[in-house]
């Protein structure tokens, strides 16, 4: 089977799990700079994102805490159609000390990590991540605006959207997420 073939396959699956795909090789955006690892801990909810597969839930959050030297703890939960909450447990690394706004994630022994890039975040208000993988002639990529508050300014947003047009990410196929208190309360409590 040729690398043609089976690249178009693979990026049939990949598009038909909602996620973005494009061809060509993985951006290499900015990350913040001096990025503080332990001012970033604590709890984060989830304003906006590319859809993916795993994260399909609304009222989502992610809290990082420490782990162990250089390890952080990932705890992301969701609230789920069916009013269950999901969570699901990992950790990150930084990949290397020079950069370390570039974490590697994990959620599970048997999955590669994946990259987890802060690219810009003032550690009390928002947060914008970046995720991306190559495969072969297309690349797979995520993103999130995460806020330490279940809302986000339009003005911020728009400030982290002009970050991601920068370099090319199509800002239109960004989903809100429901962070309605009142429908979220089980997330809250």
């Amino acid at each position: 089977m040729s690398i043609s073939v089976i690249s178009l396959t693979l990026l049939s699956v990949l598009t038909a799990s909602a996620q973005v795909v494009n061809f060509g090789k993985c951006p290499k955006p900015d990350v913040q700079a001096n990025f503080d690892a332990s001012r970033y801990l604590g709890k984060w909810y989830g304003i906006q994102k590319i859809p993916t597969t795993f994260q399909k839930g609304q009222c989502s959050t992610a809290t990082y805490s420490l782990k162990s030297p250089g390890v952080i703890g990932v705890l992301n939960s969701q609230l789920l159609d069916d009013g269950t909450i999901s969570s699901t447990v990992g950790s990150a690394k930084v990949k290397n000390p020079a950069e370390p706004a570039k974490l590697e994630v994990s959620f599970s022994v048997s999955s590669p990590p994946g990259p987890y890039w802060v690219l810009s975040t003032d550690y009390e208000g928002h947060s914008l991540v970046y995720s991306c993988t190559d495969f072969g002639e297309f690349y797979k990529e995520m993103t999130w605006i995460l806020s330490r508050e279940p809302t986000l300014s339009e003005q911020t947003i728009e400030e982290l959207h002009g970050i991601l047009s920068s370099f090319g990410v199509s800002v239109d196929k960004m989903v809100p997420t429901n962070q309605d208190p009142d429908y979220c309360s089980p997330m809250y409590e």
